[in-house]
C-alpha cells in the first residue's frame, strides 16, 4: 500500500522538536566557540600569573627611522623568580600603524660563541588566541597564550619576534645594556642566528610573566637611569635591581619575591620630555619617556603579582632644566614632594606597600645638572623621604654611596666617572642597602 503523508496544517505550532533541535544546535556553536584549537598552549584557568621581568617602554624620537622586514629580532630578558608556564607580553603602544608579527618563540638561552644560542629542547612557539602570528593595532598591548615552560630563577630567556613587513621600530625600552640580535629572514626557531646588528635596545616588548610558584610576588623597581642600570656592564645583569633579586633568592622568606625593572634613562617624576627647540636632545628626548606620574599605572601598579614598588625618581628633574629641558620647568623640593605623594596615594589604592629611596649625589657632575640651590633640592626631598612617614619603608641610597669626606658627591670607588651613575660596584652597594625585611 502506498504510504499516506499527513497533511500539513494551514497554521503550524511550536512543537518540541524544533525546540530540541534549535537548543542542540546552540550546544554546539557554543561548544565550537569556546573550545580552544587543538594547538593552544595547555589550559592554565585559575593559574596566578606573576611578573619575572619587565621593562619600561617609551616613544622613538622623529629622527629615529630604525625600520625592520623580513628579519627576526633576537632579545633576551632575565627572569628573578622561577615558573612553570610562561608568557609574553608584546606592545605597540607608541605605534602609529599595525604592528604585524609573524611568528614568535621563547626558549631558554643556552651558550654559544654568539651569543644568540638557544637550547632547542626549551623552545616554545608562542601562540595568541591559538594563533602563531598577531596584529596589534596602534596603542595596542597584549599577552600571548601560557607556554608550558620551566623558567628558572636568574635564567636568561630569548624572545624572538620575526617581523615579516616593513615595520618602523616606535616602542622600545632604548637603553637594555644588553644586546639584541637582529638577523635576516624568519629564523624565531633556530637554535643560533647570524646577526647583522646587535643594538642594547629592547623592541615591541615590556613583560614576562610565570605561573607555578606558590605563593610568588614582585617588587617593582620605579625610577631612571640609575634604576634603569646606567653605566653598568652590558650583557652582565648589574643593575641595582638585578643584584637585589639575587639577595632576594639567597634569603628564604623572600626567595619567591620577583624584581620588575621599570627605570627608563632620563625619566622625569613631573614632565615629560620637553627639549627645546633647536636643542640636541632633541634627537634622543623621546627616550626618557612619558612623566613617572603618568607611566605610574601602566608601569607599576597594573604588573601582574606586585605587592611592592621602590621609587627613585627626581634627579632629572632636578637637573634638566636649562640643560636639556626649559628653565622654566625648575623645581623646588615642594613640587617633587607633591608628586611622590601622588605614587602614595595611588599605589596605596590598588593595595602595594610603597618605598622611597632618597637621592644620590650628585656634585661635580660632568652633565651640568649640579648646583648649590639644586643639592638644596635634593638635601630637601631626601629629608623628607626619611622623616615624613608618608612611604611605607626607606630606603637611603644616598648613605649607601656618598663620600663620607664629601657628602655632596658619590664615593670614588662608586663613581662611574661622571660622577651621578654609579658604577658596578655602586650599584652593588645599592641593592646591599635595601632591607630584606620590607619584603617579608
Amino acid at each position: 500500500m502506498p504510504l499516506r503523508m499527513p497533511r500539513r496544517a494551514p497554521h503550524p505550532h511550536p512543537s518540541r522538536r524544533p525546540r530540541a533541535l534549535a537548543a542542540a544546535l546552540l550546544t554546539a556553536l557554543l561548544v565550537l566557540l569556546t573550545t580552544p584549537p587543538a594547538s593552544a598552549a595547555p589550559a592554565t584557568a585559575g593559574a596566578r600569573w606573576t611578573g619575572t621581568w619587565a621593562t619600561g617602554v617609551s616613544a622613538v624620537p622623529a629622527s629615529a627611522n630604525t625600520v625592520l622586514e623580513d628579519q627576526t629580532v633576537r632579545q633576551i630578558v632575565h627572569t628573578s623568580i622561577a615558573g612553570k608556564s610562561v608568557r609574553v607580553r608584546l606592545t605597540n603602544e607608541y605605534g602609529t600603524v599595525p604592528l604585524v608579527i609573524g611568528e614568535a618563540h621563547v626558549a631558554r638561552a643556552a651558550e654559544g660563541p654568539t651569543g644568540t644560542e638557544t637550547d632547542p629542547a626549551t623552545d616554545r612557539v608562542l601562540r595568541f588566541g591559538g594563533r602563531t602570528g598577531v596584529t596589534l593595532a596602534p596603542g595596542e598591548q597584549r599577552w600571548s597564550d601560557p607556554a608550558a615552560l620551566h623558567t628558572p630563577a636568574a635564567t636568561d630567556l630569548v624572545v624572538s619576534l620575526y617581523l615579516p613587513q616593513r615595520t618602523r621600530v616606535t616602542t622600545v625600552h632604548s637603553s637594555a645594556f644588553q644586546h639584541t640580535y637582529i638577523a635576516p629572514g624568519n629564523v624565531t626557531g633556530k637554535p643560533s642566528v647570524e646577526a647583522t646588528a646587535a643594538p642594547t635596545s629592547w623592541f615591541f616588548l615590556s613583560r614576562v610573566s610565570v605561573t607555578g610558584t606558590a605563593r610568588a610576588s614582585s617588587v617593582v623597581t620605579f625610577g631612571d637611569s640609575i634604576t634603569d642600570g646606567a653605566i653598568t656592564e652590558v650583557d652582565a645583569n648589574h643593575r641595582w635591581p638585578d643584584l637585589l633579586a639575587e639577595r632576594l633568592r639567597e634569603a628564604p622568606d623572600t626567595a619567591r619575591v620577583g624584581v620588575l625593572n621599570t627605570g627608563i634613562g632620563g625619566n622625569r617624576l613631573l614632565r615629560d620630555p620637553n627639549p627645546p627647540a633647536g636643542n640636541p636632545a632633541e634627537a634622543y628626548a623621546a627616550y626618557f619617556g612619558e612623566a613617572g606620574l603618568k607611566r605610574f599605572d601602566r608601569d607599576v601598579t597594573s604588573q601582574p603579582g606586585a605587592r611592592y614598588a621602590i621609587v627613585l625618581l627626581g634627579i632629572n628633574d632636578i637637573g634638566h632644566p636649562g640643560n636639556i629641558a626649559p628653565a622654566a620647568e625648575e623645581v623646588t623640593a615642594a613640587d617633587l614632594i607633591a608628586g611622590h605623594r601622588q605614587l602614595i596615594r595611588r599605589a596605596h589604592a590598588q593595595g602595594l606597600k610603597i618605598f622611597g629611596a632618597t637621592l644620590l649625589p650628585f656634585e661635580g657632575d660632568t652633565l651640568n645638572f649640579y648646583s648649590p640651590a639644586r643639592e638644596s633640592v635634593r638635601q630637601a626631598l631626601n629629608h623628607w623621604i626619611r622623616t615624613s612617614g608618608s612611604y611605607d619603608g626607606v630606603i637611603d641610597f644616598d648613605a649607601a654611596v656618598r663620600d663620607p669626606a664629601h657628602p655632596g658627591r658619590i664615593l670614588a670607588a662608586y663613581d662611574s666617572g661622571d660622577h651621578l651613575h654609579p658604577n658596578d660596584a655602586g650599584m652593588a652597594a645599592m641593592a646591599r642597602a635595601v632591607p630584606l625585611g620590607l619584603f617579608r
